[in-house]
């Protein structure tokens, strides 16, 4: 049999079309002869995910997003195409994760591997999202912009302050300042290069001077080594001892013993050795102005004078 010419161009135009919807679909990421379990997760914001995004299970790809539609309640419904026959359990967790830097967003599944209710074409799986990296990175730097904000109104009001103090008598002030410490400085300059020309000439001197030192350090340590070897506990024993046998003789001249205790507590004893003083001091001084009453020396026998007594028998003070 013989066919026509028309016959041909309609299956040719046919063929053309199905070929053109196939690779429309492709481009699109749809596949007309896929047979992959469909998976949908709803989510309140995707944060950048697009279609045709990865989606992995420990790291392996194991489908695409197929589409995202926005559902009447504002909510974003993910349509997921899974490829692998790994059985993944319903209460698994499909979250949104920043795949790196320039990779863009993405979903992984965080299986439940406990959970052996399986999920079939249709299902629908728990949410997440993770934040990415720049976001995370926004809301550490929130706190930090705030704090940055209020140190740059402290500095403001500092620097506004300091233009208040820093008027043309304070500025005079400190140029002042500055050039009486530059020639402080200069002078403490000068002062050093003379100690230094001093250490210098008298290098010599202060040499022996050290070497000096050095010898009265020596002569010390040998001092103190002899010191060191030096019975001091003996000799402490000894003046501890001689130091009670004192405390012994002061308590007994307290008491009254002994010659000098009763010297020193007996009254009668004290006035009987005033009043020999006294009498001991009458004999002398009338020895000393009468002397024949006491010595007569006479080479022709002559007689003795009688003894007189003395008008007054007490000394004038």
């Amino acid at each position: 049999m013989k066919v026509s010419r028309e016959i041909k161009t309609a299956v040719l135009v046919i063929i053309s079309i199905i070929l053109f919807i196939w690779g429309y679909s492709f481009l699109k990421g749809k596949n007309l002869f896929d047979n992959s379990n469909k998976l949908f997760v709803v989510y309140e914001n995707v944060a950048g995910l697009a279609t045709s995004a990865p989606v992995t299970l420990n790291g392996l790809t194991i489908g695409k997003v197929n589409s995202i539609t926005i559902n009447p309640d504002g909510k974003l419904l993910v349509e997921l195409h899974i490829t692998t026959d790994f059985p993944i359990s319903k209460s698994s967790i499909a979250e949104i994760y920043d795949s790196g830097l320039v990779g863009g967003r993405q979903i992984a599944i965080k299986p439940n591997l406990l959970d052996k209710n399986y999920t079939v074409s249709g299902d629908y799986l728990q949410a997440s999202s993770k934040l990415g990296l720049t976001d995370a990175l926004a809301q550490q730097l929130e706190p930090l912009q705030a704090k940055i904000q209020e140190l740059l109104e402290n500095a403001d009001v500092l620097f506004t302050n300091v233009n208040d103090i820093l008027d043309t008598q304070t500025r005079q002030n400190l140029k002042s300042s500055i050039a009486s410490l530059n020639a402080t400085l200069s002078e403490f300059s000068v002062a050093s290069k003379n100690v230094n020309e001093l250490l210098a000439e008298n290098k010599s001197k202060l040499n022996n001077t050290l070497k000096n030192v050095d010898k009265v350090s020596g002569n010390f340590a040998t001092i103190s080594d002899s010191l060191a070897k030096v019975n001091l506990g003996q000799t402490v024993k000894n003046l501890e001892k001689t130091l009670a046998k004192v405390d012994k003789i002061m308590a007994e001249l307290e008491q009254g013993k002994g010659t000098m205790g009763k010297l020193i507590k007996d009254e009668t004893m004290y006035a009987n050795f005033s009043k020999t003083s006294k009498e001991l001091e009458l004999l002398l001084q009338d020895v000393r102005l009468h002397p024949t009453r006491y010595v007569n020396v006479s080479l022709f026998g002559k007689k003795n004078k009688p003894y007189v007594a003395p008008v007054n028998d007490t000394i004038k003070k």
